[in-house]
């Protein structure tokens, strides 16, 4: 069964002038953990924002749960929990006024739902007095999260959770994630982070408006259609301008400690000869190795491709 289908579905801002969503179409299956990776500027919240119907689309058709985005808005609002990328709730009201205030929106409360917001409320619990403008990045986001769950939706939109938020409280999340999905729950999430795309079951890579490529993230991986290598030697700087001026390297870009590269032809000669080149110019303690591709080598690809 698919809880969410968009098919074609376009939308436009300052008359037409900027294409944000350009002809997208793609399903979410009930249950699932789906991820919409891109930058920002991607199109990621109006997809989000139309299929809680907080903006209509200028083309094509969209359903949430199988009620219309357009013709059955205050169905989808029922059934659906929303957690925008900017903190939104009332920041003058407790932890406690907020939860309680999103509980009666819905006509329900705390307690009756409590199993389900359970594990992140625990944590939220020695705050509860404490205004929500006052808690720290993590503690908002598990507020909004809370807030987002209180009435148990069926479906669940993320729009990029983890953004400005410390390491250890974005892999806090994603287990928080996983174990709500365990409750049947279908979860979208976008997000700017390509190695949070590896948390998903499966993701829509998107850019400009349009989706390049969606599949699980191994699967787009597998697709990657060439040798990958990864580069450095001591002076990384140098070494970037020289690869991308050597012939025989048909794509650089550099990631952290590294350089990856690929070739022109994909052969053993080439990482010998790439060396070769390299000591001609001058560089030392040079490293060249094999490497597996990333979801954002992969996101990189489609976007020169």
């Amino acid at each position: 069964m698919k809880d969410v289908v968009l098919n074609n579905i376009s939308k436009t801002y300052h008359k037409g002038m900027v294409q944000a969503v350009n002809d997208v179409t793609f399903h979410v299956s009930k249950g699932e953990l789906f991820g919409l990776i891109g930058p920002d500027g991607a199109g990621k919240t109006s997809i989000f924002r139309i299929l809680t119907t907080l903006l209509l689309p200028d083309g094509g058709t969209a359903s949430v749960n199988g009620f219309d985005v357009v013709k059955d808005y205050k169905a989808i609002r029922k059934n659906v929990g929303y957690m925008p990328g900017k903190f939104s709730l009332y920041q003058d009201l407790s932890v406690q006024e907020n939860l309680n205030f999103f509980a009666a929106i819905f006509h329900t409360s705390i307690e009756e739902n409590y199993d389900l917001i359970k594990d992140i409320y625990i944590q939220l619990e020695p705050f509860r007095d404490r205004r929500a403008g006052k808690l720290s990045g993590g503690m908002k986001q598990k507020l909004a999260l809370c807030c987002a769950l209180i009435h148990r939706p069926t479906v669940l939109f993320l729009d990029e959770p983890t953004t400005g938020v410390d390491v250890v409280s974005r892999k806090e999340f994603w287990d928080m994630l996983k174990r709500l999905k365990q409750q049947g729950i279908t979860i979208l999430v976008s997000t700017p982070y390509m190695d949070e795309a590896m948390l998903c079951e499966r993701i829509a890579l998107i850019q400009n408006g349009q989706i390049m490529s969606i599949d699980t993230p191994e699967n787009i991986i597998k697709q990657f259609p060439e040798n990958l290598f990864a580069v450095k030697s001591d002076t990384m700087g140098n070494l970037l301008h020289d690869l991308k001026n050597i012939e025989i390297i048909k794509s650089c870009n550099a990631f952290g400690a590294y350089h990856h590269v690929t070739f022109n032809h994909d052969d053993l000669e080439m990482k010998e000869k790439l060396i070769r080149i390299l000591e001609e110019k001058k560089h030392m303690n040079i490293e060249l190795k094999p490497i597996t591709p990333t979801i954002e080598d992969c996101f990189i690809k489609l976007m020169e491709n």
